[in-house]
């Protein structure tokens, strides 16, 4: 039990400070997900969604403390009770999402690793086990600092990781796991190889034989059958390839114009998913910017999932000089995580993206 316990210790620990780590690093990211979990067609719990960001914080920052408490042997009793309750709720949650189908992804590494719901429910079933050999084995988890000392690792915890979460919130991610980096082609990441796999389908033919039910299922080919066909059911089986950018538009009056935008040498993007929820008071100096980046050459549009009404109003209260495009709200949320923020581009190349906070750092 002593050996299960050590393994279990330091195989926890490790993972909890790793997966809070990843989403520290995008908290808001990670409040997005919350808010799906939150929504009508799935919890059902929409009094929660205001307090998504703050939660998320808090269960990021509690995910690297508790991993630190853990390895240090910091209040055993404490540390593994509310490990146990943190992984009994997630448990719940992974476990719903997956026999359920509602969120695709738990977000239990971020955008830094993928998992498809079950497989986020198994690596919880396993943290469950390994997390109730802990507390049936609290008496073995013995702590490696002295009485004097034991506090200061703990506390400088909870003070970096409060100061990474100010960080982040106030400008952009440390690092971009998304598609949508410094760097990343757009255009390329919508591609699909030629070799690329193709999904695969299982037919399930019905057919009245008889007077009876037959059911005969295939690949695709039409079966041949003596009877009255009745209808199919079309399963996918095996997902094709997906390209690591599949759901990007830029529309206007119901037209796509991407294709035509991303191919301008000198393009800006000001993206503001919901209107409503953007930084009012940061409009004049995106104004500012945009007149600028128009005197060197640029052509500048607004990319939001807002009604075209609100946007021309936005427009006219602080004098934009460029019009907005519709694009998928969710779409936007992945691009850059600030409400309003700016992108850079060349030919479909993001050159640059800043925070709101930060307009003052881009180089036209």
């Amino acid at each position: 039990m002593k050996y299960l316990v050590w393994f279990s210790r330091i195989f926890v620990g490790v993972l909890f400070i790793i997966s809070g780590l990843i989403k520290l690093n995008d908290p808001v990211g990670f409040s997005f997900k919350l808010e799906e979990y939150f929504s009508q067609g799935v919890l059902d719990l929409p009094f929660l969604m205001p307090m998504a960001l703050a939660l998320s914080i808090i269960i990021v920052i509690l995910e690297v403390v508790l991993g630190v408490f853990l390895l240090l042997g910091f209040k055993p009793k404490f540390t593994v009770w509310s490990l146990l309750l943190m992984i009994t709720f997630f448990t719940f949650l992974t476990f719903y999402s997956a026999y359920f189908n509602k969120v695709t992804d738990c977000g239990c590494f971020g955008d830094a690793i993928k998992l498809t719901p079950w497989e986020s429910f198994t690596k919880d079933v396993i943290l469950l086990v390994l997390i109730l050999i802990l507390f049936f084995g609290k008496k073995y988890i013995k702590p490696l600092l002295q009485t004097k000392t034991s506090w200061v690792l703990p506390g400088a915890t909870v003070l970096v990781c409060a100061t990474i979460a100010y960080q982040v919130l106030n400008h952009l991610p440390s690092v971009d796991f998304r598609p949508y980096k410094i760097g990343a082609n757009i255009q390329e990441g919508m591609s699909v190889p030629d070799d690329a796999p193709k999904p695969i389908y299982e037919y399930a033919w019905q057919f009245r034989v008889n007077g009876e039910d037959k059911i005969v299922v295939t690949n695709g080919e039409y079966p041949t059958v003596d009877g009255e066909f009745v209808g199919v059911e079309t399963t996918e089986i095996q997902k094709g390839y997906e390209p690591p950018i599949h759901d990007f538009t830029i529309e206007q009056n119901g037209e796509d114009l991407s294709a035509e935008l991303l191919e301008e040498d000198k393009l800006m993007m000001v993206i503001a998913y919901d209107l409503a929820k953007s930084n009012h008071e940061v409009f004049r100096e995106v104004g500012e910017v945009a007149e600028e980046a128009v005197s060197n050459g640029y052509k500048v549009i607004g990319m939001s999932a807002s009604s075209q009404e609100r946007a021309n109003k936005v427009k006219q209260e602080y004098g934009l000089n460029f019009d907005f495009y519709f694009t998928d709200e969710t779409t936007l949320k992945t691009i850059v995580r600030s409400n309003p923020a700016v992108l850079v581009l060349e030919r479909g190349t993001i050159q640059q993206k800043v925070h709101y906070n930060d307009l003052d750092k881009l180089k036209l």
